[in-house]
């Protein structure tokens, strides 16, 4: 899948893609316009999914975004809890972001499950494991909902027997690494049990290019300048694109692998053929197959980087969203 040829040349601006200016401290500014979208909590209003916002981490202002469909609310049945992480290249973009909302009201309300999405720390002011450790966070306060009740729509409806971890590009390496960490604690986190990972398009990287890298270098969603351009604020500084936070498959992957599979966890991979990560994407699923981790593959010719996400087809995220039900309910009946 990787390509030893010279790096190619991509032409399109990073910063201008971006729209990030470097500060001399080490900050970004950011000038990109995400249209944002408030919490719906009022139960009178015409939303069919409810959203409410909960600080996380006055320190960090770190904070999630709950989202319930309205329609379970009278109901006595329990629904599966998905951590969301959104996208963004690890630098961009919030839980009220529009495409990050509303994609969390989709799924929602056609998984149906109870949405937490986090508003972890951004880089390179908070430059990973930043993010990892917010999302693990997360997770402790999920938890500690099944005791202090500080959500009900948690406390009454979750059903803490079937958590699963999502994220979407750099929120899919979010989840992915946040996933290692909560292994390590998955005693503190009971009654909270993790049933599985949904890794929708996860932004991983390598200092060799790939096939699908060079073909789709200008990439008009994903150019490789500026790929390349969120590693070097995202990663810690002075590591490379092969870090473990970047490459999945190098380290101890396969000791990870194996703990992977001995947890019983299942895991989603989805992608694209239009997207520059899809050689990666595919030998990540071949890599977790092969050490024995219970994989399903969501692979779909053409589109683009995330498609589901912000494409002019609302049929791509509905069949997402399929896919991601489908998913759940085989994890919960295993």
């Amino acid at each position: 899948m990787s390509t030893n040829n010279q790096d190619p040349i991509c032409t399109v601006d990073p910063y201008q893609y971006t729209q990030i200016k470097l500060n001399s401290d080490g900050t970004v500014t950011r000038s990109l316009q995400i249209p944002s979208i408030p919490a719906t909590p009022d139960p009178a209003s015409p939303s069919l999914v409810l959203s409410d916002d909960f600080p996380l981490n006055k320190t960090h202002k770190t904070f999630l975004r709950v989202f319930i469909p309205k329609m379970v609310m009278p109901s006595k049945d329990k629904l599966p809890i998905i951590v969301y992480c959104h996208g963004g290249g690890f630098v961009l973009s919030h839980v009220d972001s529009n495409f990050s909302h509303e994609f969390c009201e989709a799924l929602a309300s056609h998984v149906p499950a109870i949405v937490v999405s986090v508003e972890y720390r951004l880089a390179p002011e908070h430059r990973l494991p930043a993010a990892y450790e917010d999302v693990v966070h997360a997770l402790q306060w999920i938890r500690d909902v099944s005791i202090n009740q500080k959500c009900e729509w948690l406390s009454k409806n979750g059903d803490f027997d079937n958590c699963f971890l999502m994220g979407s590009s750099a929120g899919g390496n979010i989840a992915y690494h946040a996933a290692a960490r909560a292994m390590d604690i998955v005693n503190d986190l009971h009654p909270l049990r993790l049933k599985g990972l949904i890794l929708h398009q996860p932004f991983f990287g390598g200092s060799k290019r790939t096939g699908s890298e060079i073909r789709f270098i200008n990439d008009p969603y994903l150019p490789l300048s500026g790929s390349d351009l969120f590693w070097e604020l995202g990663l810690p500084v002075g590591a490379d694109r092969d870090h473990e936070f970047c490459n999945p498959l190098v380290g101890d992957a396969t000791g990870w692998f194996k703990r992977l599979k001995e947890s019983g966890w299942r895991v989603l991979v989805t992608g694209c053929g239009g997207d520059p990560l899809i050689d990666r994407l595919i030998e990540f699923a071949a890599r977790l197959s092969e050490n024995g981790v219970s994989v399903k593959e969501y692979f779909t010719d053409g589109d683009h980087h995330g498609v589901e996400l912000v494409g002019s087809d609302p049929s791509k995220q509905e069949s997402l969203t399929v896919v991601v039900q489908e998913f759940v309910k085989s994890c919960m009946n295993a």
